[in-house]
């Protein structure tokens, strides 16, 4: 699952304390019934995703359901570039089903509207699907998968999501993206391929996760959570500064091998060396830096 953290979405804290929702029958799938961005799907708009994601806790915040929220009132967001945001998270109770409701289904809310984006495309059905294996898997909710109009007055989900759930929310026959795979030789993570850098939305995968549990395990304060957010981007600069590489806050090949492979100040000294002793003393500085 491709996951935004509150802390990388920047929610706001809750007013007051959630309540515990031990298990439910199931998820309810909800729409946000208002106009979405037509071009939010775009592949530079998932800044949009966030703001939307925004508005809508501080809507539901402000009391613009009708009472006041303690928080959005959805356990899960999942946008069309694929990412599920967290909202209350699992075992907690939603808000948006409908009073009485709350307590029987979980609500995850996909970021589609009655106008603009309408239907959601095949990222974001991964990404629904994604969400309620994770509500299975972390927060006991049963097999069943509903609508929100499903025993409430309401046209929610609209008609495509709903039409999906009546199929019984089956994933696209397009597959998802592979995940990015770290292969390691004699315990050091080899260069994955790709070159990671601050994107929309932002990039996500073994590899970030793995160059960022280094970066931690050397000293640095980063979340390690596979995704290279603004502040991952800020300790890449201040490493590659440290290590005296061009300060460009993005990993590629050099950047990766150098985060487990040299020392600068080591390498330093030792092109003052004689020749006869580089080697033998960048071998070493290679061999403590790699059990780091």
């Amino acid at each position: 699952m491709k996951k935004v953290s509150r802390a990388a979405w920047n929610a706001l804290a809750p007013t007051a304390p959630y309540t515990r929702v031990d298990s439910t029958r199931g998820v309810k799938i909800h729409y946000t019934g208002g106009p979405v961005p037509a071009d939010i799907a775009g592949p530079t708009k998932h800044k949009l995703c966030v703001q939307l994601v925004h508005q809508i806790q501080q809507m539901h915040m402000d009391g613009g359901r009708g009472e006041k929220y303690i928080d959005i009132g959805y356990n899960l967001i999942c946008c069309p570039h694929g990412y599920v945001f967290i909202g209350r998270g699992a075992h907690r109770l939603p808000a948006a089903n409908g009073a009485g409701l709350n307590s029987q289904h979980y609500a995850v809310l996909g970021l589609v509207g009655s106008s603009g984006f309408t239907e959601p495309n095949d990222a974001m059905l991964h990404a629904l699907r994604d969400a309620i294996e994770y509500l299975r898997e972390e927060g006991d909710a049963g097999n069943e998968i509903k609508g929100h109009r499903d025993g409430y007055s309401t046209s929610c989900p609209g008609s495509a999501l709903y039409a999906w759930v009546k199929k019984g929310a089956p994933r696209p026959d397009k597959p998802i993206e592979k995940p990015i795979k770290v292969i390691y030789e004699d315990g050091i993570p080899l260069w994955p391929g790709r070159v990671i850098k601050l994107a929309d939305p932002y990039m996500q995968g073994n590899d970030v996760k793995t160059w960022q549990a280094k970066l931690r395990k050397r000293g640095w304060t980063i979340d390690v959570d596979g995704i290279y957010s603004p502040k991952s981007k800020a300790v890449c600069v201040s490493y590659q500064n440290k290590v005296g590489v061009k300060s460009t806050g993005v990993i590629d090949e050099g950047t990766w091998n150098i985060t487990w492979s040299w020392e600068p100040l080591t390498c330093k000294l030792l092109c003052r060396s004689p020749a006869g002793e580089i080697r033998r003393g960048y071998l070493s500085a290679v061999s403590r830096s790699r059990r780091a």
